[in-house]
């Protein structure tokens, strides 16, 4: 499931818009998300494998043999994504398995976990798209100068960053922030975390002020790039857990952790992104819009923020969801509807309506086979 993930979702979407660019070739994508991915998985990928494994249906543990149907499928349906060259919503066909098998098994719907995943499904392609499209629209106009404009978005990402919470920086499978941390040793408190989060977007937004200044399109590709290594490691963060999630009951009382479990899968998603992604990558980058390097760092942009706004929540999300509505918005920014393919668009959003139905149906109709 893991490898299916690496060549699938986390593997092929964080770079595309840099693919597309022409910042990146196809295959050295490949090979940094790769690594990038598995080093998300394995420092922030405890979240969502909890919320996976525990907390979609009440009063119930997947016993091994659900756990085996749940993989199975999932990782069946995201095969067929990846030979077929759509992307399948790895969150719709997990969690729907999960959600059916359980139920199936007597378990009971975890009504308030439900609503919040639900709408962050519904809001993200609005959000993701309509960010993009904001962005892709002001960068390059000429009464906007893109030396005072790109740093602007630097900063916020410098800002975020620091308070991104990783499992390195705390002891078990507890998480921590580098704000937090610098924080507790010159000032504690929320005013001590605000002034690490300032310093940051400041040294980050003056950096990439300069760069741009010095060096106008090789410094957006620089900073474009950065963005897509951003995305890559949040996109392991966040996906790891797809894949490993369904297996944290089963080491409850055991010596291995969470984030052992995490880092595990994070070797997966990094074989994956080196075995299956460049078909995927290709297929993302070419096919839903035309984008240079400014819309690609408005696509980029929300797709990192959406990610690590799930991690933080343990939310599964679907990373393609995120990646192609901020693909389709910035693309649309360019040329309106002839700068991305509808039809293409179209039998994508089938997919992951009907990998969610058809993995739910799957996941409840085997479990109530087996005896």
């Amino acid at each position: 499931m893991a490898w299916a993930i690496g060549a699938g979702s986390s593997g092929a979407t964080p770079f595309a818009p840099a693919v597309g660019a022409n910042a990146i070739s196809v295959l050295r994508a490949a090979f940094i998300v790769g690594v990038l991915g598995f080093s998300g998985a394995a420092l922030q990928g405890a979240s969502v494998s909890e919320a996976v494994g525990s907390d979609l249906v009440v009063g119930l543990t997947l016993p091994t043999a659900a756990v085996i149907v749940v993989l199975v499928t999932a990782a069946g349906l995201m095969a067929i994504g990846i030979v077929t060259g759509y992307p399948i919503a790895t969150a719709f066909t997990v969690t729907g398995t999960v959600i059916g098998a359980g139920l199936a098994l007597g378990g009971a719907p975890a009504w308030a976990k439900y609503t919040e995943i639900g709408t962050m499904w519904l809001l993200t392609p609005f959000v993701g798209s309509g960010v993009a499209y904001g962005i892709a629209s002001v960068l390059p106009r000429e009464s906007v100068d893109e030396r005072d404009s790109v740093p602007i978005l630097a900063a916020a990402v410098g800002a975020i960053v620091v308070n991104i919470e990783f499992a390195l920086l705390a002891s078990g499978d507890q998480m921590a922030s580098l704000s937090t941390v610098v924080a507790e040793r010159f000032a504690p408190g929320f005013a001590g975390t605000l002034g690490v989060s300032l310093v940051a977007a400041v040294v980050v937004g003056l950096a990439v002020r300069v760069d741009i200044t010095r060096n106008g399109l090789d410094g957006l590709r620089r900073f474009l790039l950065v963005l897509g290594g951003l995305v890559a490691f949040s996109a392991g963060a966040s996906q790891v857990g797809l894949a490993v999630g369904p297996l944290v009951p089963l080491v409850e009382g055991t010596m291995i952790t969470v984030s052992a479990l995490a880092a595990g899968g994070g070797v997966g998603l990094l074989v994956g992104s080196w075995t299956g992604a460049p078909q995927m990558i290709k297929a993302v980058a070419q096919d839903y819009a035309s984008l240079g390097p400014r819309r690609s760092i408005a696509a980029l942009f929300p797709s990192f923020v959406l990610a690590q706004i799930a991690v933080l929540y343990g939310i599964p999300v679907s990373f393609n969801q995120i990646m192609v509505s901020a693909i389709v918005g910035a693309g649309a920014a360019v040329g309106g509807g002839d700068a991305i393919s509808r039809r293409k668009i179209g039998f994508t959003l089938g997919a992951w309506v009907g990998s969610f139905l058809l993995a739910f149906g799957l996941g409840y109709g085997v479990m109530r086979l087996v005896p």
